[in-house]
């Protein structure tokens, strides 16, 4: 890999086969809740295999600013001694870096606290909307000031009230503040979802004590519950494995095994979705740990690969998941359309453009919609220079689709994957055979 002060390229030869076995680095929505109950709840918290990506550590460092102890040993573990409920007032600004998820959570974490907390990030997330988060915490008595809808987020905290609350678009982070602030607000808060996102808080909050009812939409939490600290071993990220089994799809002759992957229900349309289209997978073992299903899987391709239509509430389930989706379209038979998703336009980068710029950098015809794309199939891609635009996903989406390609692919800003995925080209190199 070559590489500038600002800007590294990474070079991706074409593969024969994808094969082997991996762990990956802890799930990066799990070891976000994990750090900031951490470091609210009473005693010290242990943790096994933390995220290795850099948006969970921000998560870490902001803890640590409001009054944690976060020590990170020689042996990988993470502990971080909580402060038992009472955050202290910051001396200078909480940097939540490059992470939309530190900043959404964080914000209801803080609200109930009698203090003003300055929350601010990188570039990229200067330009994610925000506004979701101010409107059911103002609800709740929160002050929010944000600069047109946007970082930085000025927190003037103090006692909250229980609201219930319809959540007007699919976002984890948006039910997850909310239960956050809930759990320290007077009264029950209720929260209703039209379509049910990833539950990894409701889990992390049982694990750490606290008392949730759920029924099929809905959720309530009682305000006034005190957190215990933990032991926990945080499963293998099943975004990141994205990545891995689309490689895997990519190769008739692919044997990949993933040891301790979190295999979280609602999390699970993507093992779907990439079954329809031709990835044949077996579950080795599964067990339960703190309410998050861990397994090991072992998972090789059809000879021919279909394709699929990802719209409506799947969309959103997916939403992390459609750059790399679409990244391998072109290898499959019937191609794969996108709907319903325009909420890829406001992630780190807007990942509809540059997903539908980077495919036809290498050969392929996409047509672009608003909220999605269509991506036609039975088309060769061919090496050639893509870029990604300093979002992690796109740049491992990428270089996926260079596996199969004509000719090497340079992937320009391949850094971007270290948000997420440090180790990400060193296991892509070792599990391609060439």
């Amino acid at each position: 890999m070559s590489q500038t002060a600002q800007n590294s390229v990474q070079t991706i030869l074409p593969a024969k086969s994808f094969r082997g076995s991996v762990r990956l680095p802890g799930d990066k929505s799990i070891s976000h809740r994990y750090a900031m109950l951490a470091g609210i709840a009473e005693g010290t918290s242990r943790f096994t295999n933390f995220s290795t990506g850099a948006d969970p550590h921000s998560s870490l460092a902001c803890m640590e600013a409001l009054g944690a102890k976060v020590e990170k040993h020689a042996d990988g573990t993470i502990s971080v001694t909580g402060t038992a409920g009472d955050f202290r007032q910051p001396n200078q600004p909480l940097d939540c870096g490059n992470s939309g998820s530190t900043m959404r959570m964080l914000s209801g974490l803080i609200g109930p606290h009698p203090h003003t907390f300055t929350l601010i990030g990188d570039d990229s997330l200067t330009l994610r909307p925000m506004e979701r988060i101010r409107k059911p915490l103002a609800q709740m008595g929160a002050r929010i000031d944000l600069v047109d809808g946007h970082a930085p987020m000025t927190v003037h905290g103090g006692p909250l009230k229980a609201i219930s609350f319809d959540t007007p678009i699919p976002s984890a982070q948006v039910k997850t503040a909310i239960l956050f602030a809930g759990l320290q607000a007077e009264g029950r808060t209720s929260i209703s979802e039209s379509v049910r996102t990833r539950d990894h808080s409701e889990h992390a909050l049982r694990a750490f004590g606290a008392t949730l009812e759920r029924d099929s939409n809905s959720m309530s939490i009682e305000g006034g519950q005190k957190l215990k600290a933990i032991d926990a071993t945080v499963p293998g990220d099943m975004s990141s494995a994205a990545f891995f089994l689309c490689a895997a799809l990519l190769f008739p002759d692919s044997n990949l095994v993933i040891d301790d992957l979190g295999m979280n229900p609602t999390r699970a349309a993507l093992l779907d979705v990439l079954s329809g289209i031709g990835l044949r997978i077996k579950p080795l073992n599964i067990e339960d740990q703190h309410g998050e299903m861990i397994g090991t899987i072992q998972v090789n391709s059809s000879a021919q690969l279909s394709g699929a239509e990802i719209n409506g509430a799947l969309s959103a389930q997916l939403i992390d998941e459609l750059p790399v989706l679409a990244a391998i379209a072109p290898y499959t038979r019937d191609g794969i359309r996108i709907r319903d998703a325009k909420e890829l336009r406001v992630k780190e980068s807007d990942r509809i453009a540059l997903t539908a710029q980077n495919l036809r950098a290498m050969g392929a015809e996409v047509v672009e919609h608003e909220d999605g794309m269509d991506v036609p199939g039975g088309q060769t891609l061919r090496g050639g220079k893509v870029d990604s635009g300093t979002d992690h996903r796109i740049a491992m989406a990428f270089s996926v689709a260079a596996l199969r390609a004509q000719g090497p692919t340079e992937v320009h800003g391949a850094e971007a994957a270290a948000i997420s995925f440090p180790e990400f080209y060193t296991l892509l190199n070792s599990l391609a055979e060439r």
